[in-house]
């Protein structure tokens, strides 16, 4: 089993910054892309940011220049850098990972989310 765990999220103000975190633990033999994903309440899930093992990455049009993703392969463990925060960036994120669990077995695993809000 694969646990993702997902902290840094909170209340700050419109202009201001976060910094989430994504750690995976459990049985992992490797790890493919993880990604940071987000749902604003009666919106679709979407994907924020996609992260590569050779740590490519790939953003969406909305926080583009805003949002910065990094990986640490030794701690299996990704991070969303967030600045110039809008109010529309108000949401629940969670990290997603690509896990091979064996050189045979391979699944997707979720965090449990953690919340992001954006007001003055």
């Amino acid at each position: 089993q694969v646990q993702l765990v997902e902290s840094g999220g909170g209340l700050v103000q419109p202009g201001g910054s976060l910094r989430l975190s994504c750690a995976a633990s459990g049985s992992i033999f490797s790890i493919n892309a993880m990604g940071w994903y987000r749902q604003a309440p009666g919106k679709q899930r979407e994907m924020i940011a996609t992260i590569t093992s050779d740590t490519s990455t790939n953003y969406a049009d909305s926080v583009k220049g805003r949002f910065t993703g990094s990986r640490d392969n030794a701690k299996n463990t990704i991070y969303l850098q967030m600045n110039s925060l809008k109010p529309e960036d108000t949401a629940v994120y969670y990290c997603n990972a690509d896990v091979l669990t064996t050189r045979l077995r391979r699944d997707v695993y979720w965090g449990q989310g953690t919340q992001v809000t954006v007001s003055s």
